[in-house]
């Protein structure tokens, strides 16, 4: 009889230690912020969806949009990269002298 019982005991303790730990897990998630309570989510949360239905006008005084290929934009970081690099050497040149 005893023999038979051990599997239920041991089956027992598993899903006592399982639920143990998802009780710790979640009160760890509570306290890094992961894991919020839904009524604080729903009073400090903003508007949820889409944003205004009227079009944007496009300001023409802005900078000017970035370009959406990214190998255009690959390249544009690396002339910007190099200029900056030139003018550092340059200005440890004129440091040096």
């Amino acid at each position: 009889m005893i023999s038979r019982q051990r599997g239920w005991i041991g089956l027992v303790v598993i899903l006592l230690a399982l639920l143990i730990v998802a009780v710790l897990a979640q009160t760890a998630l509570k306290r890094y912020g992961m894991l919020g309570d839904e009524r604080t989510v729903s009073k400090t949360a903003g508007p949820r969806g889409v944003g205004p239905t009227t079009p944007v006008g496009i300001d023409a005084t802005g900078a000017p949009p970035a370009p959406g290929n990214a190998v255009e934009r690959a390249r544009g970081l690396e002339s910007s990269l190099q200029q900056q690099t030139q003018k550092m050497g340059e200005q440890i040149d004129s440091q040096a002298k």
